[in-house]
C-alpha cells in the first residue's frame, strides 16, 4: 500500500535477509553506503571508520575498502580490538552497532561513541547511529548523533521513533535487492490523505459531517474554539459547540458558521446536569470531541464519565477530558490523544518514562484503555489493541506551540464524522496537521491558527 511503508524491527530484518547470502549481501550495503558517503561527505579527505565485531563491522570495512579506492585517507579503528585512537578525521563512519544492538553499551563503547561525538567530524552512521535500538528506537545510554544515516531495505522503527529519531540526522534508505515484507510499525505518507472522505454532491452539512465540540471554561474558551475551526477546516459540514452559558459570549465573537449550545453554568465551568443537555445534543451529531478547555472538577469529572459510557458515537476525548479517566467500557468507538505528560498520568508513570519508552507506551494503553490511542510528537504514534502501530511524521518542529493538541483534536474529530475507521481517523488526522505545518507560510513564529489556515491545502 503506497500510504503506508513498513519499517523494521531487529526480527524483521533478520526474517527479510533469510535465505540471501550473507556475505554478497554486506558487500551490497558496504557499497552502497561509501556511495552515500561519497556523495553528502565527499569533500571529506581522512576518514575514520569505527567497526564492531559483527556484520555492522563487516559494513563499515567494506566503506573503508571503497573509501580508499576512492583516494581517500582512511583509518580503520578496530573496536573489538579495544582501539580508540580516532585520529583526526574530516568525516567518521559509524559502524560499531547494527540492528541487533539493544540496552546499554558497555563503558569502553560508551567511552568510544562520547569520543566519536565529540570529535567535530560528521558523521555517517551504517544502518542506525551506535546505542539506538532498532526495534524501539530507545537509547539507554550512549549513543552516536549523526549527521547522516545510511540504512538499507528499509526504514527501522528506531529511526522514527524517538528518541532514536533524533539522532539519525538525515536518513537514506538504499535498496539491497531484498523482498518487502509486512511489519508491525508502519509510517503514513501523504498518499494517506487521498483515502479522507470528501463532500459529495449528494452531501448536505449534516452528511458531510456534523462534530459536537464539548468544552471550555472561563479563560479557556480558545481551546475549544480551534477545535471547532480545525473541524471546519477538515471538511465537516457542521460544528456545533456546547459550551458553559456564561462563555457563549466569546464564542459568538471567536465562531461566526458554529452553532452555539448553552450547558449548565457554575462560575464559568459546566455545572450538574450537563451531561443531559450533551446527551440531547449528541441525537443530531455524528462525532464528539471532548474535553478541550474543559476545566476540572467534580461536574466536569461526571460529565466525561458519563460521556464515555454512554453516547455511542465516535469520540476524541482529549485535554481536561484525560483528566482522572479510568478503564471503561465505551459507549462507542474512542480515540484517546494524549501527549507524554497525560499518558504518564493516565498510566501512573513518570513523564520521562514515556518519553524514553514511547512504542511500549503507546502499545500498553491501548491494551489498558481498549480503544485507539494516539500519542502525541514529532513522531506521533497511533495504535488499537491488537493492532499494528501507525507512525506520522511528516511535520515540522514549528507544530510545538500551544493549540495544535486543539487543533488535531478537531480534525480527527471531523474524519470520524465522516466514517473513517478510528485508527485511520486519528493517524490520517495527525499526516493532515504534520503536513498542514508544512504547506503553512510560517517556519518560525507558527500559532495553531496558522495551522487551521493551511488544513484545505493539506488535504487537496
Amino acid at each position: 500500500m503506497p500510504e503506508l511503508e513498513p519499517l523494521y524491527t531487529s526480527d524483521e530484518m533478520r526474517a527479510a535477509e533469510a535465505g540471501y547470502d550473507t556475505s554478497e549481501l554486506m558487500e551490497r550495503a558496504g557499497a552502497a553506503a561509501a556511495q552515500v558517503a561519497l556523495q553528502v561527505l565527499g569533500g571529506a579527505e581522512r576518514w575514520t571508520v569505527v567497526c564492531g565485531g559483527g556484520a555492522n563491522g563487516g559494513d563499515g570495512r567494506i566503506v573503508a575498502r571503497r573509501l580508499e579506492a576512492a583516494g581517500k585517507d582512511v583509518r580503520i579503528v578496530d573496536a573489538k580490538a579495544g582501539e580508540s585512537d580516532l585520529g583526526e578525521p574530516h568525516a567518521l563512519v559509524d559502524a560499531l552497532f547494527g540492528t541487533g544492538f539493544r540496552g546499554e553499551p558497555r563503558p569502553e563503547a560508551a567511552a568510544l561513541i562520547g569520543r566519536m561525538n565529540a570529535c567535530g567530524a560528521p558523521v555517517l552512521a551504517i544502518d542506525l547511529p551506535s546505542g539506538v535500538d532498532a526495534s524501539t528506537g530507545e537509547v539507554a545510554g550512549a549513543a552516536v548523533q549523526a549527521k547522516e544515516t545510511v540504512t538499507f531495505h528499509g526504514r527501522k522503527v528506531g529511526l522514527v521513533v524517538a528518541p532514536g529519531r533524533r539522532h539519525t540526522g538525515t536518513v537514506h534508505v538504499m535498496d539491497i535487492g531484498l523482498e518487502q515484507a509486512d511489519t508491525s510499525v508502519q509510517a503514513v505518507t501523504p498518499e494517506l490523505l487521498r483515502s479522507v472522505p470528501r463532500r459529495s454532491d449528494g452531501d448536505n452539512k449534516y452528511t458531510a459531517g456534523h462534530v459536537l465540540v464539548v468544552g471550555g471554561s472561563r479563560g479557556l474558551t480558545g481551546a475549544p474554539s480551534l477545535t471547532a475551526l480545525a473541524a471546519m477546516r477538515a471538511d465537516a459540514g457542521y460544528v456545533t459547540v456546547a459550551a458553559p452559558e456564561s462563555t457563549l459570549p466569546v464564542f459568538e465573537q471567536r465562531l461566526l458558521e458554529a452553532v452555539k449550545r448553552p450547558l449548565p453554568d457554575e462560575g464559568g465551568t459546566v455545572a450538574q446536569g450537563s451531561a443531559e443537555v450533551v446527551l440531547e445534543l449528541a441525537e443530531k451529531a455524528s462525532a464528539v470531541a471532548l474535553g478541550p478547555g474543559l476545566g476540572r472538577g467534580p461536574a466536569a469529572s461526571e460529565l466525561v464519565r458519563r460521556l464515555v459510557r454512554e453516547l455511542d458515537l465516535p469520540m476524541v476525548v482529549d485535554a481536561d477530558a484525560l483528566f482522572e479517566l479510568e478503564p471503561a467500557d465505551w459507549g462507542g468507538p474512542r480515540v484517546l490523544t494524549p501527549h507524554e505528560g497525560e499518558l504518564a498520568r493516565l498510566l501512573g508513570r513518570d513523564s520521562k518514562e514515556i518519553a524514553a519508552h514511547r512504542l511500549a507506551s503507546v502499545r500498553e494503553a491501548a491494551e489498558r484503555f481498549r480503544c485507539v490511542v494516539l500519542l502525541k510528537g514529532a513522531d506521533t504514534l497511533v495504535t488499537a489493541p491488537g493492532a499494528k502501530v501507525l507512525v506520522s511524521s511528516l511535520g515540522l518542529p514549528s507544530l510545538a506551540t500551544a493549540g495544535t493538541g486543539d487543533v488535531l483534536t478537531g480534525v480527527v474529530a471531523a474524519f470520524l464524522a465522516k466514517g473513517m475507521e478510528p485508527q485511520l481517523a486519528a493517524v490520517a488526522g495527525a499526516a493532515a496537521q504534520h503536513r498542514a505545518s508544512v504547506e503553512a507560510p510560517q517556519r518560525a513564529g507558527l500559532v495553531a491558527g496558522d495551522v487551521i489556515d493551511a488544513l484545505p491545502r493539506a488535504l487537496a
